[in-house]
This record gives structure tokens, sequence and C-alpha cells, in this order.
């Protein structure tokens, strides 16, 4: 069971690494929110006692890391993006 929730806890660095890798979008990501909140009901299911109080208790948090996970992908991109404009700007006045 703590194996299970440590993999859990993941799920926002996992968000993170697959928009910054360019692997996958923000705007897919959070379009697909029904299919994602369905699978980590599964995964739950999966990895919690069969009962529904534990797989509550699981898919609960997963699904608000998600969320995090997205906040803090949309925020990293920007600042990525931010980033390079800003370094562009600053070779375009070196030349």
């Amino acid at each position: 069971m703590f194996f299970a929730f440590g993999i859990a806890f993941e799920v926002p660095v996992a968000v993170v690494l697959l928009v910054l890798t360019g692997l996958i979008k923000v705007e897919k990501l959070s379009e697909n929110r029904g299919y994602v909140l369905i699978g980590i009901f599964i995964v739950a299911a999966f990895l919690t006692p069969p009962d529904a109080i534990s797989q509550i208790i699981m898919a609960v948090p997963m699904y608000l890391l998600y969320e995090g996970g997205l906040i803090m992908a949309r925020i990293m991109q920007k600042m990525r993006r931010e980033d390079a404009e800003a370094a562009e700007k600053e070779e375009a006045e070196a030349r």
C-alpha cells in the first residue's frame, strides 16, 4: 500500500516531464480530464484492497496531483517560453 501511494505521488512529476519534453501538450491533457479520471480510478482499484473507500482514498489525491502537475507544467512552459524570447531579444540586440 505504501508503494502504491509512493507511485501515486509521482504523477505531477510525470505530467511535467511529459509536457516539458514535448511528448504531449498541456491543452491535450486538459481536454482528456475525463479519461484521466477514469484511468486513475481503474489504477486505484488495482493498487488498493478490494473496497471502495481505499480506492477513493487513493484516487482523489492522484487526481488532485494530476491537476497540480498541469498547473505546474503551464507555469514552467510559460517560463521556458519567456526565457526563449529573452534570449532571442538579446541575440538580436547583440547583432
